[in-house]
């Protein structure tokens, strides 16, 4: 599993038109779903992600995180992150979950996210989503 978080200033996601998720300061969240994952998995990164220290404190260092800045968090399957790159010019998916077990996975994690916090949108799994964001600094870290 591979969560891709992001600071940011507000982000959004639109499908056929419509604005199915938004947040105003927060973290953008794009989470890849590979063979393999499990809900141990789901439940270690939802507790690191609403933990990881990535906003400033008073002094402009990162020692504050999410909950602790009252920002939203908005969570977005991006089966795209399990992609194989290191050989050739095309992406190769066969690390990634299939689509029933990944859409599973995903589900999983948005509901250990929000019992833990209520501050959480989301994406469509499956859909064509458009997604818009301001990156805050730019901040961006790959947690697996």
């Amino acid at each position: 599993m591979k969560v891709l978080v992001q600071r940011a200033l507000n982000a959004s996601v639109v499908v056929e038109g419509e604005t199915i998720g938004a947040i105003d300061h927060g973290q953008l969240v794009l989470v890849g779903i590979e063979k393999g994952d499990t809900e141990t998995d789901t439940q270690r990164l939802a507790d690191k992600l609403l933990k990881y220290r990535m906003f400033g404190d008073e002094e402009g260092k990162m020692n504050l995180n999410v909950q602790q800045v009252g920002g939203g968090v908005l969570l977005v399957s991006q089966f795209t992150l399990a992609a194989e790159t290191k050989k050739g010019l095309r992406p190769g998916f066969s690390t990634a979950a299939i689509p029933e077990e990944g859409e599973r996975l995903f589900n999983d994690f948005v509901d250990k996210v929000r019992a833990q916090y209520a501050n959480v949108a989301t994406g469509r799994f499956g859909a064509d989503m458009k997604v818009s964001f301001i990156n805050d600094g730019p901040v961006t870290f790959m947690l697996e």
